[in-house]
C-alpha cells in the first residue's frame, strides 16, 4: 500500500453505506478473515463486489498466537487459501490469545510480559508465516491487567518483533488508553517502540468509563489526543497507510469519511 492510503474496516452492519462509496472515497478496506471465509449468499455477494472495487487486507481475530494451546494448522490453511483467493497481500494479528485447550474464550487475553513468553510467541509467529508462506504483523492490544509482569510492555513488544522478524501494526489509540489505564507517558511509550516495522496503523475512538479508565471500543469518533498520537508517530516514521476502525454505532458514512479526511490531511502533512 502507498504511505497515503488510508483506509476502513468493513464490518457488516455498514454494507449498505460501504456499496455506496466511489473510488476515491477510501484507498482500501480491512476485514477479519474469519468473519468472510466460506460466506455465500447475499453477504458473500457484497464482500465480492466491495473485493472487485477496493483492495482488501486482513486483521485476524483468532489465531490466538499467545495461547498454550497448539496452533490450528487446519485454521491457518484456510487463511492461507482465503488470502491466496483474494490475491490479499497483508495479513496482520494481534499479539494476545483467545483460547486455551478447552477452546475459545471471546477476547483478546494480555500475555504476560515476560522474556520467555516473548521467545515463545516469535517461535509461534514464525511456525505461521511458514504456513502462510508469507510473513505477518502484529498488533499490540488494549489491555486492563497486567498479570505475571516482569518487563515494560513495549520491551515485551520489541522483543517479539525482533526474534520472530515480523512486522508492526501500529494501533494509536491502543497506546493512548493503556497510558491511561496504567498512567505512562504515550508519547515516551510511542519513541521506544520499534516503529521501523511499522506496517500500517490503526485509529479509533474509545468509550470513557471514569477520567482514568478507558475502554477500547471502536464504537464512537477519534479523540483529539489520539490524532496527536497519529501525527507524532508521522513526525517519528513519516506517513504511513491507515485504518479507521468503527465496530458499532455506525454514523452517517459522510462522517466516517471526514475522519479518513483527517487522517489524509494528516499524512499530507507528514509528507
Amino acid at each position: 500500500m502507498k504511505s497515503d492510503s488510508a483506509g476502513l474496516g468493513l464490518r457488516r452492519g455498514m454494507l449498505p453505506q460501504l456499496l455506496t462509496l466511489e473510488p476515491g472515497d477510501v484507498d482500501f478496506m480491512e476485514i477479519a478473515p474469519e468473519n468472510w471465509i466460506g460466506v455465500g449468499g447475499r453477504f458473500g455477494r457484497q464482500f465480492a463486489e466491495l473485493a472487485e472495487r477496493f483492495p482488501m487486507i486482513c486483521h485476524g481475530l483468532s489465531l490466538s498466537i499467545g495461547s498454550p494451546a497448539p496452533l490450528d494448522l487446519d485454521f491457518l490453511k484456510s487463511v492461507k487459501h482465503f488470502l491466496d483467493v483474494h490475491q490479499i497481500e497483508i495479513y496482520s494479528e494481534h499479539l494476545s490469545y483467545c483460547s486455551d485447550d478447552k477452546g475459545h474464550l471471546y477476547d483478546l487475553m494480555p500475555m504476560p510480559f515476560t522474556s520467555e513468553a516473548a521467545t515463545y510467541v516469535a517461535g509461534r509467529v514464525k511456525q505461521v508465516q511458514d504456513v502462510l508462506e508469507r510473513p505477518i504483523a502484529l498488533e499490540h492490544v488494549s489491555y486492563y491487567a497486567a498479570p505475571g509482569q516482569e518487563m515494560d510492555e513495549v520491551a515485551f513488544i520489541n522483543q517479539v518483533l525482533h526474534e520472530a522478524d515480523c512486522g508492526l501494526l501500529l494501533d494509536v489509540n491502543n497506546i493512548f488508553v493503556n497510558s491511561v489505564n496504567f498512567r505512562y507517558d504515550p508519547y515516551e511509550f510511542l519513541d521506544a517502540l520499534d516503529t521501523s516495522r511499522t506496517w500500517y496503523v490503526h485509529i479509533a475512538g474509545h468509550y470513557v468509563e471514569a477520567e482514568d479508565l478507558r475502554v477500547d471500543t471502536h464504537g464512537s469518533a477519534v479523540v483529539d489526543p489520539v490524532w496527536q498520537l497519529l501525527k507524532a508517530a508521522f513526525d517519528k516514521i513519516g506517513p504511513k497507510p491507515v485504518l479507521l476502525e468503527r465496530d458499532f454505532n455506525f454514523p452517517p458514512m459522510s462522517e466516517l469519511l471526514a475522519e479518513i479526511g483527517q487522517i489524509r490531511a494528516l499524512q499530507r502533512a507528514a509528507a
